[in-house]
C-alpha cells in the first residue's frame, strides 16, 4: 500500500463516499461498525433466525441456489449449505488481483452488510473489519467472475478466508495459508449461519470498487492531459487564442470541455514561446490534436462525471440477493446484475482510449522535422548520430494500439450460466480488469507526452516557456535529465510515469495555476 492513512471509517447505514472506499483500500484506513449500523444488522438477523428455524421457503436460506432454487434444504443443513456454496464458488483461476482492489471488495461488502438488509450477524462483519484492519487480504484470482448474481468467484475467494480456507497475503505481503495467517493476528475463523455464505457473495463490489478507482485515477490524468497538451502547444508553436474562454462555455456548453480549455489557457500564461510569434505566424489553425485537445480531454471530463454519478448511486445502494425488507419480508431481487456498473467501465475505457491516442499525435508531430514547425528531427541532439526520442514514440504507440483493443466494450457480451437460470450477464468484471490497465497504460502515454514536449520547449532556445509550464519541466528535470546524446531510455520513461502517478506534475503545476482542476 501506499502513505498509511490514520482515518478510521466508521460505517452508518447511510454508506460511504469515495474517499472512505480510497482510503480503506488504498491507504489502509481503519474500519468500525456504527451503533446505528450494529442495531440495523442484529434487526435484520433476527428475521433471518426465524426464517431459519421454520418451513417457509426463502431463498438461499431453505432452499439451494441459481438452478437448485427448487431444492428444499433440511433445518439440520442449513449451516451446511452456507459453507458448501463458498467452497463450490470459490472458482476462480489466474493471477491474484492487485491488494487495493480485493481491499476495496471487502470494504464495500462490509458497506452492504452494514445497511442491515443482508441478514447476517454482527460477528461476520466483524471478520472482515478484523481482516481489514489487520492487512490480511485474501488472495483472489483474476478469473472467475461474470458480473452478475455480483462478483460471486472473487468474493467467494474473501469469503472462503472468513472461514480459515485458502490463501491471504498478510501486512507485509506474504502469500501464506490462512489460517497461518490468522494465528499470527489472534483472529479465530468464523462459522458460517444461515444466508450468510450468499449474503458474502451477492453484490457487485469487485466491479464497484475498480470502478471508483478509475474515476480518481482518471481526474488526475485529465488534469497531467492538459498540462502536456500546454506544454505541446509551447514546444509546437502553437497558439493559445483557441482557449479563451469566449470560445466555449459561451458557444458549446460542454462542461468538461470548459474545464479543460481553461487549465490549458491558464498553462499558457506568461508564456515568451506563445508570444514570440503571436503576430506574425502565417499558419491560420493549428492541427486538431492542438486546437480541439479540450473537446477530446473536456469529454473525457465529462464521462468520468457520468461514472461517478453512477458510482455514487451504487454506493448507497444495498445489493443482496435475497434482500432483508424493515418489515420482515424476505424477496428475491435482481440489483446484483451489473449492468449500470459494467457500462460505465466500458465507457471510461474508451473515453481513456481516445484521451492517450490524441496525446500520441502531439507526441509524433512533435517528432517529425517536417510538422514541428523548426525542431531537430525526433528531437535528437546530432540527427544520424542520435535518434532522440524516435523510439519513445513506437513504444507510445503500442500503449495507444493496445488500449485501442481493451477499449472493445466487454458489456455487449453476455454468456448463459447456472443451466440457463442465469441466463443474462453483465461481464463487468472482466470491463473493470481491462479498464484498469487502460489507465495504467494512458499514465504512461501521458509520462512520453510530457518528456517529448519538455525536450522541445528545451530546444526553443532564446524563449522563455510560461511560468506554469516551466515549473513542470524543472520538477520532470529532477529524475529526467534534458537533451544530450543518446542515452539508456527507458528508465527515464518509467520515471516519468512515476511522477505522473504521484502526482506531482500536477502539483508542479498547481504551484502557479492554482485554478488547475
Amino acid at each position: 500500500m501506499a502513505s498509511k492513512s490514520n482515518r478510521t471509517v466508521t460505517l452508518s447505514t447511510s454508506g460511504v463516499t469515495f474517499a472512505d472506499v480510497i482510503d480503506v483500500a488504498r491507504y489502509g484506513a481503519k474500519v468500525e461498525l456504527s451503533k446505528q449500523s450494529i442495531d440495523a444488522i442484529n434487526a435484520s438477523r433476527k428475521y433471518i433466525e426465524e426464517y431459519a428455524a421454520g418451513g417457509i421457503p426463502v431463498y438461499g436460506v431453505s432452499t439451494g441456489f441459481g438452478a437448485l432454487a427448487n431444492r428444499h434444504i433440511d433445518v439440520a443443513d442449513r449451516a451446511q449449505l452456507q459453507k458448501s456454496l463458498i467452497r463450490s464458488h470459490a472458482a476462480g483461476v489466474g493471477p491474484a488481483v492487485e491488494r487495493e482492489v480485493v481491499r476495496a471488495l471487502m470494504f464495500l461488502r462490509l458497506r452492504t452488510m452494514a445497511s442491515g438488509r443482508t441478514g447476517v450477524r454482527v460477528a461476520l462483519a466483524q471478520s472482515y473489519i478484523d481482516f481489514l484492519n489487520h492487512g490480511i487480504t485474501p488472495v483472489v484470482p483474476e478469473f472467475g467472475s461474470l458480473g452478475c448474481s455480483g462478483d460471486l468467484a472473487p468474493l467467494s475467494h474473501c469469503a472462503l478466508a472468513l472461514m480459515g480456507e485458502g490463501k491471504v497475503h498478510d501486512a507485509n505481503g506474504v502469500e501464506m495459508p490462512t489460517m497461518q495467517a490468522l494465528d499470527a493476528a489472534g483472529i479465530k475463523p468464523i462459522e458460517l449461519q444461515a444466508k450468510e455464505g450468499l449474503a458474502l457473495i451477492n453484490g457487485t463490489d469487485g466491479m464497484l470498487g475498480m470502478l471508483i478507482m478509475a474515476c480518481a485515477d482518471l481526474e488526475q490524468l485529465c488534469a497531467v492531459a492538459d498540462i502536456t497538451t500546454a506544454m505541446s502547444i509551447e514546444g509546437l508553436l502553437g497558439t493559445d487564442r483557441v482557449f479563451a474562454p469566449d470560445l466555449h462555455a459561451p458557444l458549446r456548453p460542454q462542461v468538461g470541455q470548459a474545464v479543460s480549455a481553461a487549465n490549458i489557457f491558464a498553462m499558457l500564461k506568461g508564456s515568451g514561446i506563445v508570444a514570440s510569434h503571436r503576430e506574425n505566424d502565417s499558419r491560420v489553425q493549428d492541427a486538431y490534436s492542438l486546437r480541439c485537445a479540450p473537446q477530446v480531454a473536456g469529454a473525457v471530463r465529462d464521462t468520468i462525471s457520468y461514472a461517478s454519478t453512477i458510482a455514487e448511486r451504487e454506493l448507497a445502494s444495498a445489493i443482496d440477493n435475497p434482500v432483508v425488507l424493515p418489515d420482515g419480508r424476505v424477496e428475491s431481487n435482481g440489483n446484483f446484475h451489473g449492468a449500470p456498473v459494467a457500462y460505465v467501465l466500458d465507457f471510461l475505457a474508451i473515453a481513456a482510449t481516445d484521451l492517450g491516442s490524441i496525446a500520441e499525435r502531439r507526441t509524433d508531430r512533435a517528432l517529425d522535422q517536417h510538422r514541428s514547425a523548426g525542431l531537430p528531427p525526433f528531437l535528437a541532439h546530432d540527427p544520424g548520430v542520435d535518434s532522440g526520442l524516435m523510439i519513445a514514440q513506437y513504444t507510445q504507440a503500442g500503449l495507444v494500439s493496445e488500449n485501442k483493443r481493451l477499449a472493445t466494450p466487454a458489456s455487449v457480451d453476455s454468456i448463459p450460466s447456472s443451466a440457463m437460470q442465469e441466463d443474462h450477464v453483465s461481464m463487468g468484471w472482466s470491463a473493470a480488469r481491462k479498464l484498469r490497465k487502460v489507465v495504467d497504460n494512458l499514465a504512461r502515454i501521458l509520462a512520453i507526452e510530457l518528456v517529448t514536449a519538455a525536450r522541445a520547449i528545451e530546444l526553443r532556445e532564446g524563449l522563455s516557456p510560461s511560468p506554469a509550464t516551466g515549473r513542470v519541466v524543472k520538477e520532470l528535470r529532477k529524475v529526467v535529465p534534458g537533451v544530450g546524446p543518446d542515452r539508456f531510455l527507458s528508465p527515464e520513461l518509467e520515471a516519468a510515469t512515476t511522477l505522473v502517478n504521484s502526482g506531482s506534475i500536477v502539483n508542479a503545476a498547481r504551484e502557479v495555476v492554482k485554478e488547475l482542476i
